[in-house]
C-alpha cells in the first residue's frame, strides 16, 4: 500500500508543478506537506485511523484544483478515481477516499463533527494548515489586482469557515487558537486592550 501511495504522491507533485496551477511556485511546500504533516501527528493520537486513508486523502483533496480549478471538485471525483485505479488501489479503498474528500468539499452544508475520523482529521489538517507560513502571503502576491480591504475581508471569511466549519477536532482547535486570534488581529480584528495585564 504504502507503494501506491507514494506512486499517487509523486503524481500530485508533479502535477503541482504545472505552470497552468495558479499556485504551483508554492502548493505542495506550503500547503500539501503541511497538511500532510499534521494528518499524520493527528493519526499520532487517534491510532484507530486508518492511516493510508488519511494520507492518500492528504494529497487527493486538492487533485481537481491541479487540473481544472473551475470544476475542482468534480474533478477530484473523476480524474482522482482514474489515476488511483491506475496505480492499482482497490475499488473500495477508492470509495472511502472519494467520500472522504468530497464531504470536505461540503463542508458549508453539513457537520463534519459528524463525519468519520479520517475525514475529520484531513478536514482538521487542512483547515489549520491555512495559519501556517506564508500561505496567505503567496495567495496575497498572486493576486494584485484586488484592494487591500477587500483582501483582508476574503482572508477573514476563508479563516472562520477554517475555523468554524473545517476544524472540527479539540487537539487542533487547542494548538491553533493563539494562530487563529493572531491571524484576526493581523485583518484588522483588533482587542480592546493590548496590554492585558494592565486594568
Amino acid at each position: 500500500m504504502n507503494e501506491k501511495i507514494q506512486k499517487f504522491k509523486k503524481h500530485v507533485i508533479e502535477l503541482s508543478r504545472n505552470p497552468d496551477f495558479v499556485h504551483h511556485k508554492w502548493f505542495v511546500k506550503y500547503h500539501l506537506e503541511i497538511v500532510e504533516k499534521i494528518a499524520m501527528e493527528l493519526c499520532n493520537i487517534y491510532k484507530a485511523a486508518d492511516r493510508d486513508l488519511v494520507l492518500t486523502a492528504v494529497w487527493l483533496h486538492d487533485y481537481g484544483k491541479l487540473i481544472n480549478f473551475e470544476k475542482r471538485h468534480e474533478t477530484t471525483q473523476t480524474e482522482g478515481r482514474k489515476k488511483l485505479l491506475e496505480i492499482g488501489f482497490a475499488e473500495d479503498f477508492i470509495r472511502k477516499a472519494l467520500e472522504l474528500v468530497g464531504l470536505m468539499d461540503k463542508s458549508m452544508d453539513i457537520d463534519l463533527s459528524t463525519a468519520s475520523l479520517e475525514t475529520k482529521i484531513v478536514s482538521s489538517a487542512d483547515g489549520a494548515s491555512h495559519f501556517v507560513g506564508p500561505f496567505y502571503l503567496l495567495w496575497w502576491n498572486e493576486q494584485p489586482q484586488i484592494e487591500p480591504e477587500e483582501l483582508l475581508e476574503d482572508d477573514i471569511r476563508k479563516a472562520n469557515k477554517d475555523w468554524n466549519r473545517k476544524i472540527v477536532l479539540p487537539e487542533v482547535k487547542k494548538s491553533f487558537q493563539a494562530r487563529y486570534d493572531h491571524f484576526l488581529e493581523e485583518r484588522g480584528k483588533f482587542p480592546e486592550k493590548y496590554l492585558n495585564n494592565r486594568p
